[in-house]
């Protein structure tokens, strides 16, 4: 029998799109991807980057010689630097620690991840970031070749992917009763099409220690950074100076520092490319430049039961 007043049909809400994350089978590396396409991949050893697609294209450089199953130091993507920025000074609590210390060179573990809200307008294309979480102890490390090894910390490292930009932050802890001293950097190394039309602003007047001048102290430039050889530079820059990396004359990416008040601008070029048996191809110097925010012209102090904090955003235009 017809009724005549059927009730109406629930509506159901379509399904919202979320963030995917997934883990490796060999569990090596965690990936996650937006619903609109974006994604990022990170390597477990050294919580090292290795891949971040966003507008399209991948816009990380990842040396084709590069070591990923844990045995080096990954070439390319963003390493992280940590307790000391290059080679480990005489005298020091950091002497006797590989170059750049070992965070790029641990394996650390994975916390888990969260995502943003989902928003419930109608043209909603699901959760607009997705944020992975990596934590490194001194409980984790089998031998520290240096007076660290009387250190205690914990390092808390989170990777947000957003649908424009990629942001990086550590949280590191003083876990025991003694102070110590520590260098930090994000050893980001982003992929350009053709290294002699990129240009970098917001470094203009700052003076720079020269690295293929032996540390030589050097007067900052009126204009943009541009790339015609070797280029190894330690900039100290004020924390709140947008860096603006562009290609051609059009700006490709855009850096935003927080607490991180150092930039490295680097490129081997030919000759040292040629001399870095990781390092491929052979002309990958001229898909690449490093632009890395840090703290590493001195050395913070963190004092016993104390956290610092900082971080950095990429945005890709």
């Amino acid at each position: 029998m017809e009724r005549s007043k059927k009730p109406a049909n629930i509506p159901v809400s379509p399904t919202i799109p979320t963030p995917n994350v997934s883990i490796s089978q060999d569990n090596s590396r965690i990936t996650a991807s937006l619903p609109t396409g974006e994604s990022v991949e990170v390597l477990l050893y050294g919580a090292t980057i290795i891949s971040w697609k966003a507008k399209g294209k991948e816009n990380l450089f990842l040396s084709s010689k590069a070591h990923l199953d844990g045995s080096k130091a990954v070439r390319g993507g963003i390493p992280l630097v940590f307790p000391v920025f290059g080679p480990p000074p005489a005298d020091h609590a950091t002497t006797g620690l590989p170059q750049h210390g070992f965070a790029r060179t641990s394996k650390w573990e994975y916390l888990g991840k969260s995502t943003s809200e989902s928003s419930a307008t109608p043209n909603s294309k699901g959760d607009a970031s997705v944020k992975l979480d990596f934590g490194l102890s001194h409980t984790m490390l089998d031998k520290i070749p240096s007076e660290w090894k009387n250190y205690e910390f914990g390092i808390t490292y989170s990777v947000t992917l957003n649908k424009e930009d990629l942001e990086t932050s550590f949280a590191i802890r003083n876990t025991g009763e003694k102070d110590w001293e520590f260098q930090t950097l994000f050893h980001t190394y982003l992929a350009v099409d053709n290294i002699s039309q990129v240009s970098v602003s917001g470094l203009e007047g700052a003076s720079y220690k020269d690295k293929t001048q032996g540390g030589k102290e050097v007067k900052g430039t009126s204009g943009p950074i541009t790339i015609g050889g070797e280029v190894d530079r330690n900039y100290s820059q004020g924390p709140t100076k947008l860096i603006t990396i562009a290609e051609k004359n059009k700006p490709r990416y855009e850096l935003y520092r927080d607490l991180l008040i150092d930039v490295v601008v680097w490129n081997p070029w030919e000759t040292k490319a040629k001399g870095m048996a990781d390092f491929g191809p052979e002309d990958g110097y001229k898909k690449m430049i490093c632009v890395e925010a840090g703290s590493v012209m001195q050395w913070n102090t963190l004092e016993a039961g104390d956290t610092w904090e900082g971080g950095q955003r990429i945005k890709a235009l």
